[in-house]
């Protein structure tokens, strides 16, 4: 420790309990299971805590093949602890980026916010008083902050060579000056670099040359870098490939039978090559991530930097507050409600301590002021914000749960009360810091919309589709003064200009009430390349030239698997002003990555009759999409497949041509987007003709609710002066990749 303190603890302060007094320290663990703080010898000894995890022997135990990847991320933390005819043919597109949280949520305001955060320095003022907080039963009773100086664990360079050998550094020592001789099951993988990586807080380890090898023999995995340097784009790649990942483990696990979670499976396999974002641990804004994302595993919030502990909801880090000296303080938590926390306010959280629960009633204790609840009390005196995720019950999925970031917090309060359960716990009031979008604020609302459409306000129309839809759809304007768009037939079915009886029939499978992702001998299956195209959750796996769902020729139930896009919409949809546009499209619920969103539904123009009613601005044609979109299915070489020409990883145009402007359906309001949140999919279902599939949305990435839908319309070759073909239209979407001009 660098400064003395008089301080002597009474008995009945709630400090650590461990004996004799004098050699109190604070129980952060030490990085790895190991304790390598360098401590001098005037300083009294830290207390060994290892990072084991949770379940013994199981996943967090460090003898399994995947801790070592989290291990290796988690460092010395607790690893568990489409408008009218009028605008769409005259600047059409967006005017700002894929999310519209700006023009309804206060979006304007996040660059304003997150400069004034920066001008200081990545971390607010700390005045060093301790304050013991306001009490609802009694205060917590806190060491001064000059009794805890926790040094911060030095960094371990490894080589980064393909044997077996442990590699240590020379000042490698523990607290009582011997070196220590780490252990095997550390040898885990290469993790530096990449975006916002830091020398000074990052992990270095090698790469465990036994671990995830393709197929193919002699072949070896190379690390696969981001493609972007543009934090926000390289967040969201980092993002896409977990899910594309995740869903191709899910078909595989599904169809072998397998109750493994994917998830923790994709999540070791990209940090031990290097797909991930933000790796340095920070106080504040982290690059790349806006309030109101949305997440559905915490997994992901680890990969993007946004908060790195798995299991434990309280993230922390040692942090250099100018002469006040080094503290360890919380930089993000997550309120999942697994505690008892009051968080029905959208701009206050009184959030509980972690620890003290168990399933087992009989072991349930006191919480202790250790580890992230010590870190929450040392945030009270040193006044750093805080990041805040909330959890929420996920609407889609029984017993599942959506992740928003809510943005920055402080904490103001802290007390001890003694909970339902009986035992006492922590608490910490934190107070939202002013100037930012909104974040839960929109997921509260849009839910009590859900349940009562009657208190949307600013309605034109409750329902556009006249109760044709499963689902209403909402009319809105919150802009002007406009009465709505202009006069169009709703349809829910494209129109095609034979009889579908005409077409050449779709041959269909012979399974007995449903199609199963283990039936080799299904015959949809095998359209679709040997797999279901669907999750059992009705998620898209794989982006592909083609689709086929089962149809009326198929003998399985109309409850199969692989029926999804023909049964509808499933979200409730609003169609509403916007400011430069026209009208758009966005949703009420939060919509996941690989969801069906709807179909484009309109006329099938026969090519010869293309023009003849001249310009169509609602006019549907296969012109390539944007790389995003082509690039959106898994990296074979992460699973451990052969890297084979995979078509599905080009364009196809097809001839089909759709029009909307005098019947169609939602879909005829998605604006265009350079940085899309949808892309388009051909499907067949009811007919064999390929050149004339449905053409069906699904979400590209996780939409939050009240995001705009957006799809690329197509770059039909532009030059360089940007005017390319006669057709093309100015664009205002406003992303950082903007063309400029779409077709």
């Amino acid at each position: 420790m660098d400064r003395t303190s008089n301080f002597m603890p009474t008995p009945d302060q709630d400090v650590l309990d461990i004996q004799p007094l004098r050699t109190l320290a604070p129980m952060f663990p030490a990085p790895l299971g190991v304790n390598t703080f360098n401590v001098p010898n005037t300083t009294p000894p830290l207390i060994f805590v290892t990072s084991a995890g949770q379940f013994p022997g199981g996943f967090g135990a460090p003898g399994h093949p995947a801790f070592r990847s989290f291990a290796a991320a988690f460092g010395a933390q607790d690893a568990y602890g489409g408008q009218p005819a009028s605008s769409r043919g005259q600047d059409a597109g967006r005017g700002q980026p894929a999310s519209s949280r700006g023009q309804d949520a206060g979006g304007g305001q996040a660059t304003t916010f997150a400069d004034k955060y920066a001008a200081n320095g990545g971390q607010t003022a700390a005045n060093g008083a301790t304050n013991l907080g306001a009490s609802a039963d009694s205060p917590i009773d806190v060491i001064p902050i000059s009794a805890y100086r926790p040094t911060p664990p030095p960094v371990i360079p490894l080589d980064d060579d393909d044997d077996d050998n442990e590699h240590f550094t020379s000042n490698q020592t523990s607290a009582s000056g011997r070196k220590i001789k780490r252990p095997s099951h550390l040898s885990g993988y290469k993790m530096s670099g990449g975006l916002g990586s830091d020398d000074n807080n990052g992990v270095k380890t090698k790469r465990n040359k036994t671990s995830h090898r393709k197929a193919g023999a002699g072949n070896e995995f190379t690390s696969v870098p981001l493609s972007s340097s543009n934090p926000r784009e390289a967040v969201e790649e980092v993002l896409m490939n977990f899910e594309a990942l995740r869903r191709r483990h899910l078909q595989l696990d599904v169809a072998q039978e397998s109750t493994k979670r994917p998830d923790l499976k994709v999540g070791a396999v990209m940090l031990a090559h290097n797909l991930r974002a933000n790796i340095a641990r920070r106080i504040g804004v982290v690059p790349g991530i806006e309030i109101g994302d949305i997440f559905y595993f915490r997994m992901e919030l680890c990969i993007i930097g946004l908060h790195a502990p798995t299991m434990a909801g309280i993230d922390y880090m040692t942090h250099t507050f100018g002469d006040k000296g080094d503290d360890s303080v919380a930089i993000c938590i997550v309120a999942a409600g697994v505690y008892e926390n009051e968080d029905d306010a959208t701009d206050t959280l009184v959030y509980s301590g972690s620890g003290g629960s168990s399933k087992n009633n009989e072991e349930m204790h006191d919480q202790k002021l250790e580890r992230g609840n010590l870190a929450l009390q040392m945030s009270l005196s040193r006044k750093n914000v805080i990041r805040v995720v909330r959890g929420f019950k996920d609407p889609g999925c029984l017993g599942g749960k959506v992740y928003m970031y809510d943005g920055l917090y402080k904490i103001h309060e802290s007390w001890k009360e003694r909970t339902k359960t009986g035992i006492q716990c922590f608490k910490y009031k934190l107070l939202r810091e002013p100037g930012q979008p909104e974040g839960m604020s929109i997921w509260k609302m849009s839910r009590k919309w859900v349940e009562n459409p009657a208190t949307r306000g600013r309605v034109l129309h409750p329902d556009l589709s006249s109760g044709t839809e499963n689902l209403p759809v909402c009319l809105v304007n919150d802009i002007d003064s406009e009465k709505g768009p202009g006069l169009f037939t709703y349809i829910t079915q494209v129109k095609y200009p034979k009889p579908l009886s005409s077409m050449k029939p779709l041959q269909g499978c012979s399974c007995l009430n449903a199609c199963l992702p283990s039936d080799t001998d299904c015959g949809c299956a095998e359209f679709n390349g040997g797999n279901l195209p669907y999750s059992s959750t009705g998620l898209l796996v794989c982006r592909k030239n083609r689709l086929y769902e089962c149809g009326e020729s198929c003998q399985c139930s109309v409850n199969c698997r692989n029926r999804v896009t023909q049964k509808g919409i499933r979200v409730h949809f609003e169609i509403f002003r916007t400011g430069n546009r026209g009208w758009g499209l966005r949703s009420w619920d939060p919509i996941r990555a690989g969801s069906f969103i709807c179909e484009y539904v309109g006329e099938v123009i026969d090519e010869s009759k293309l023009n003849l009613n001249g310009e169509d601005d609602y006019l549907f044609q296969t012109v390539s999409p944007c790389e995003k979109t082509l690039k959106w299915n898994y990296v074979p070489e992460l699973m451990g497949e052969q890297i084979t020409n995979n078509s599905d990883d080009t364009f196809e145009p097809l001839p089909i041509k759709i029009s909307a402007k005098k019947m169609g359906n939602v879909s005829r309001f998605m604006n265009h987007s350079c940085s899309p949140n949808a892309f388009w999919q051909p499907v067949q279902f009811d007919h064999g003709d390929d050149g004339h599939p449905h053409i069906m949305f699904f979400a590209l990435k996780h939409i939050p609710p009240m995001t705009e839908l957006t799809y690329d319309y197509g770059d039909i070759g532009a030059d360089s002066s940007g005017i390319g073909s006669p057709g093309a239209k100015r664009c205002l979407c406003g992303s950082s990749n903007c063309r400029g001009y779409f077709c």
